[in-house]
């Protein structure tokens, strides 16, 4: 067992609470909701009072983010630490890369993979699960399949609703990020057109087609606090009744997807760019006293579990990777 798991060996929980800080200045971005816009509420303090409080970045944000934090987008590809670990990676006929299930919003669910060699992967993966309608789901199989498949999935969530109804997992980690005692950043700008500044009445160069010079308002916020909150569900992840190279595979990959976000890209947009706020260790809210490992330490633990699963023929396909060719016909 490796030193950053050994010490999380009797917790049923990993939560962290890390405060960030803007980049520069004082004033952020936060996430937008379709016919909603940013995400307020007022939040109790006591009985008599409330702060007003803020949804930087949603759950659903966050694990996209999470996700991405093992992958090379640049070359399409796990990134070294990460390199053999299960996935399903998703091609054309002409054997150019499309997508895979670590990038897909339902992974191993994921339209392309379900339709992929006309659908002959998900017809194995709905054999190799035992998923049989008119019979209780044989769990353990079911986990140690998707494990198999795409081990992300038991750390991120997956919904095999197209192979059954009741083969889902919910989010073993989870994260947001909120920001307390907000207030409202007013102010706008204007798109210039040098050629056509003014518009016609009646004539269709209009605003609306992107004409003249149009002002437009924008709404920014400045907190007292914004922090990111994480938690890790080790009770889940030792429920799965997984292999115990398995088991500390998740735990290792989940501290290392925290540490290297924590570390790495906080711009989440072009205007919502953090940094951690605090200099030195990030602590655990709980167990009290962990102290999150740093990102060479864990890229080792989980470089030393992803090596254990493979010797134990625990992932499926050639060095982890089941390729399946998706045809757009």
């Amino acid at each position: 067992m490796s030193t950053a798991t050994s010490a999380l060996a009797d917790q049923k929980r990993l939560l962290l609470s890390v405060p960030l800080r803007p980049v520069q200045g004082h004033r952020f971005q936060p996430t937008g909701f379709p016919d909603l816009g940013a995400a307020t509420y007022q939040a109790p303090i006591d009985e008599n009072r409330s702060v007003s409080c803020l949804l930087v970045e949603s759950p659903q944000s966050m694990a996209n983010r999470l996700e991405a934090t093992i992958w090379d987008s640049g070359n399409n590809e796990l990134i070294d630490c990460c390199k053999g670990l299960s996935y399903v990676r998703v091609n054309d006929p002409d054997g150019n890369y499309l997508t895979s299930s670590i990038e897909e919003a339902h992974r191993l669910n994921s339209v392309y993979i379900e339709a992929a060699d006309e659908r002959a992967f998900h017809k194995k993966l709905k054999e190799e699960t035992g998923f049989d309608e008119k019979r209780p789901v044989n769990r353990g199989q079911f986990l140690k399949t998707v494990f198999r498949y795409d081990c992300n999935s038991l750390l991120h969530g997956v919904f095999l609703e197209s192979v059954g109804g009741r083969l889902r997992v919910a989010r073993a980690v989870s994260s947001f990020i909120e920001a307390d005692n907000v207030e409202v950043v007013a102010s706008g700008g204007v798109k210039n057109d040098k050629v056509r500044p003014g518009t016609e009445s009646g004539s269709e160069k209009t605003a609306a087609e992107g004409y003249g010079n149009v002002p437009f308002p924008r709404e920014e916020y400045a907190a007292e606090r914004i922090t990111a909150y994480f938690n890790l569900d080790l009770a889940q992840i030792r429920s799965y009744g997984l292999p115990d190279p398995a088991e500390q595979l998740l735990i290792a990959l989940g501290l290392y997807k925290i540490r290297a976000l924590l570390d790495g890209d906080l711009r989440l947009r072009t205007a919502c760019d953090f940094v951690v706020a605090t200099e030195g260790a990030i602590e655990a809210d709980r167990p009290s006293g962990f102290v999150l490992p740093d990102l060479e330490e864990l890229a080792s633990e989980v470089r030393a579990a992803v090596d254990a699963c493979r010797d134990a023929e625990l992932f499926a396909g050639e060095n982890g990777v089941t390729t399946v060719t998706y045809s757009f016909k």
